[in-house]
């Protein structure tokens, strides 16, 4: 009579170690998997930020130049010439087609190039009294046509928001009220006037807005 065979049991060993080596295997998947997303979702982060850095950069591309002086138009265009500068803001008015970088300060060079952000008042998009300054005959030379309740945007990286002209009203140079704080967030665009006077403007034009919803001082 021959021997009888039974099943043949399997070695603990080996599949514990067949177990560890699926186990294994799984795991570098998984870890190549997740690392892959986060490569691709942090590629299109950058690839996100790029594009609102490329668009607060720029503003527009060519402003509209039909109502600017001559002078100011030459002087625009000698900017082009030069290092960018990273903007805080893109300001935008629908109404007058406005739509340009706001920059930190307030000189020569910085309002030609676009509007300037005035020392000691409210960083663009924050709680306060944000103060813009613009040349007459160039950026803010359209402020003469604005009404009360247009619409303006103010784009940062965090967000575009919307702010509604609550009024317009001319002062004299040395009337620094217009920036004091204000409890919400407000912008004050400042420019000097009258718009088409020849030679150093003796007013100031102000124009102030508040963020929709949020009640004006």
């Amino acid at each position: 009579m021959g021997l009888v065979h039974g099943p043949r049991t399997a070695n603990p060993f080996w599949l514990i170690a067949e177990t560890l080596s699926l186990l294994l295997g799984v795991a570098c998947l998984v870890y190549v998997g997740v690392h892959y997303v986060d490569g691709v979702l942090a590629r299109r982060a950058a690839l996100g930020r790029f594009a609102e850095l490329r668009a607060l950069e720029t503003g527009t591309a060519t402003p509209e130049l039909t109502l600017w002086s001559p002078q100011r138009i030459a002087a625009w265009q000698r900017t082009l010439t030069l290092p960018r500068e990273e903007p805080l803001a893109v300001l935008r008015i629908p109404r007058i087609g406005l739509d340009v970088p706001v920059l930190k300060g307030t000189s020569d060079t910085t309002l030609d190039r676009g509007i300037g952000h005035i020392e000691d008042t409210a960083m663009p998009g924050t709680i306060g009294n944000s103060g813009l300054a613009g040349h007459r005959d160039g950026f803010f030379r359209g402020l003469k046509d604005v009404n009360v309740g247009d619409a303006i945007e103010l784009q940062t990286l965090r967000e575009t928001q919307t702010y509604r002209i609550e009024r317009a009203w001319i002062v004299n140079p040395d009337d620094v009220s217009v920036l004091d704080p204000t409890p919400g967030q407000s912008i004050t665009l400042v420019t000097c006037y009258p718009f088409y006077f020849v030679g150093s403007a003796p007013q100031r034009y102000i124009v102030r807005a508040v963020r929709d919803g949020v009640s004006g001082p």
